[in-house]
């Protein structure tokens, strides 16, 4: 695995409370922070494909009322 370093500027107050919750459920820093990460960037793509299949559900609907009065075309 190739290992890609970021970086991002924090107050002292953040810094402190994230190496805090870190140390209290064992974790280094780095590792607290790249499980929160993760975890907040599975929760935005779950909402992104429920968005999109929302908008799938919809565009379906209204495909499917518009073919309902065509049913009975040419049936008689």
């Amino acid at each position: 695995m190739h290992a890609t370093t970021l970086s991002f500027r924090a107050g002292d107050e953040f810094a402190q409370q994230t190496r805090s919750m870190a140390n209290a459920i064992g974790l280094k820093s780095s590792d607290y922070i790249r499980q929160a990460v993760n975890e907040k960037n599975e929760r935005v793509m779950a909402e992104h494909i429920a968005m999109l299949s929302r908008e799938l559900a919809a565009e379906h609907l209204s495909f499917n009322e518009s073919l309902e009065g065509s049913l009975a075309d040419g049936l008689d």
